[in-house]
């Protein structure tokens, strides 16, 4: 039995330390473009001083906003029942993992200088108040994808308050200020710093968004600075030392999360709370539906421009263009193999970690799994930095590109797939470890009858969620994509910089079906293979 635990564990310990040493090559390449490792000049020179503070600037805005305004929020949501929550629910869901490119197209559809709200303005013979490029662009858009998930993040934390605590706060009379804070505020409290720091840490090394939106040097981060360096100037000494200098503040930063972020746990079987808020004022009546008015105005318009817009002149002229199906067919390409590879890498990763789990070794477990996920501390566009100069040095770089691209993509999915199945294969084994030890079942038929029939539903999850991240990330392939390869986000910045508006419209239609549509085809999946089990039961 030890011998099979061990051969267990060699795959996922050769892949993780693989993964660290492909992480760590790329950094090494960066290393010898940056001999001198002066890291004084940055702070010494004016413009990258200022690109760091922006970064941290934009970053800790776009969090202050998104928490701050995600607690009424989840707030209201958790008190009020309504036709449509669950709806409203999934559409959340889906603005974490919808194209960057996709929602910038909506805002500008709304708030853009000839979008709807320009229009509305112009109608009373009144400027627009505000540009969407600079600062205020990449706050609405952060702010637009994080605002979501933290409401969902903190609706979780206020469902997992059990249902006596509701029953005592109403025994005493505890009305709606008072209950949020005795009872609501400490769990929202326990879960705000991790919630925090990982909307930060996101919009921190945010590419596409500042690169769609930023509106010149002022607005510039580090992790743009780095792709204009290389991608522009051709400057490798410079763009190989920003990108070790994001590095080292992704370190510290994802080392002070790490120490500030709560540990709790959600209790996910919470039953709901229908009848605990069956006597309201109309005073709180009105904030929750504010609040809950507020949040369907801002995510629900932009997402319907892009259907709207889409549906234009151009749409038979885009769909009969070569450009676009090479695009497409590239992006379903990476996006499948990506996905692929994401699951695989990490289902045999956790193969190994899991056993060390049952014999109490969750420092070994941790670790394993920590040396996979890296790349949370290293952005994507900084491996591809790497493998861009050391390829520049072997001189296959375009014939490469395809496969760079779809290796950085299914690094950068690895995390959340390890997060999306852990949790379940971890429970599978405890469960059908010793019988299947017992009856000799490995290999290949544990796989089967074991692993597959009792985790098909968060495998597909996973593969859905790395194949739609990977189908709409830019930061890659904006260094290695060119006019002869390309992808549907590369295609449809190339077409929004061109202002050929009514093109990259349909281009935008195309990417939020084929990322809604995953999840649904995805969620129609699961409800049949549930109806199966009901019907076998």
């Amino acid at each position: 039995m030890n011998k099979q635990i061990k051969s267990v564990q060699i795959p996922g310990l050769i892949l993780s330390i693989s993964i660290f040493s492909f992480v760590l090559m790329a950094v090494a390449t960066l290393l010898t473009y940056s001999s001198e490792l002066s890291f004084t000049a940055i702070w010494s020179d004016p413009y990258y001083r200022h690109i760091t503070r922006f970064s941290f600037y934009q970053a800790l805005l776009s969090t202050l906003l998104s928490v701050l305004l995600a607690i009424p929020v989840s707030h209201a949501l958790f008190r009020c029942h309504f036709f449509g929550k669950t709806l409203l629910l999934k559409l959340f869901a889906t603005t974490l993992v919808l194209p960057v490119l996709v929602a910038v197209f909506g805002l500008l559809a709304i708030y853009g200088n000839s979008g709807l709200l320009a229009e509305t303005f112009a109608y009373f013979d009144l400027p627009l108040p505000f540009s969407i490029f600079g600062l205020n662009g990449i706050l609405l858009a952060h702010v637009f994808f994080n605002l979501p998930f933290a409401c969902r993040l903190f609706l979780q934390a206020l469902n997992s308050i059990p249902e006596k605590q509701h029953q005592i706060a109403a025994h005493l009379g505890l009305k709606h200020w008072n209950k949020f804070r005795f009872l609501e505020w400490p769990h929202i409290l326990g879960q705000l710093p991790h919630i925090a720091g990982l909307i930060f840490m996101l919009c921190f090394t945010s590419f596409a968004t500042v690169m769609a939106l930023g509106g010149g040097p002022k607005s510039t981060t580090i992790e743009l600075a780095i792709y204009q360096a290389i991608k522009f100037n051709f400057d490798l000494q410079t763009g190989a030392l920003l990108a070790l200098w994001q590095i080292i503040l992704c370190a510290l930063l994802a080392v002070f999360i790490q120490k500030i972020s709560s540990t709790n746990l959600l209790n996910t079987n919470y039953k709901g709370t229908e009848n605990t808020f069956a006597h309201r004022s109309f005073l709180s009546t009105c904030w929750d539906v504010s609040w809950i008015s507020l949040i369907i105005l801002f995510v629900v318009p932009p997402l319907l421009m892009v259907v709207l817009s889409g549906l234009n002149a151009q749409f038979f002229t885009v769909l009969t263009d070569i450009k676009f199906w090479a695009a497409l067919k590239n992006s379903l390409i990476i996006g499948s193999s990506a996905a692929f590879i994401a699951v695989s890498f990490a289902f045999l990763i956790l193969l190994a970690s899991r056993q060390w789990r049952l014999v109490g070794l969750n420092g070994r477990a941790d670790k394993i799994e920590m040396l996979a996920t890296i790349i949370l501390v290293t952005p994507g566009l900084v491996v591809s930095t790497g493998l861009f100069l050391l390829l520049r040095e072997m001189g296959h770089i375009q014939s490469l590109a395809l496969y760079i691209v779809i290796a950085v993509n299914a690094l950068m999915s690895l995390p959340f797939v390890l997060k999306s199945l852990a949790q379940p294969m971890l429970h599978n084994a405890q469960k059908y470890e010793l019988l299947c030890a017992s009856l000799g079942i490995s290999s290949w038929n544990r796989f089967y009858w074991i692993e597959w029939k009792a985790l098909k539903s968060p495998i597909l999850y996973s593969l859905c969620l790395s194949f739609v991240l990977s189908i709409g990330d830019l930061s890659a392939i904006a260094l290695f994509g060119s006019q002869s390869f390309s992808t549907l986000p590369l295609y449809l910045f190339q077409l929004l910089g061109s202002y050929q508006m009514q093109s990259a419209a349909v281009v935008a239609l195309v990417l939020l079906v084929l990322s809604v549509g995953t999840f649904i085809v995805i969620e129609k999946l699961f409800q049949l293979e549930l109806k199966k089990r009901v019907i076998n039961d």
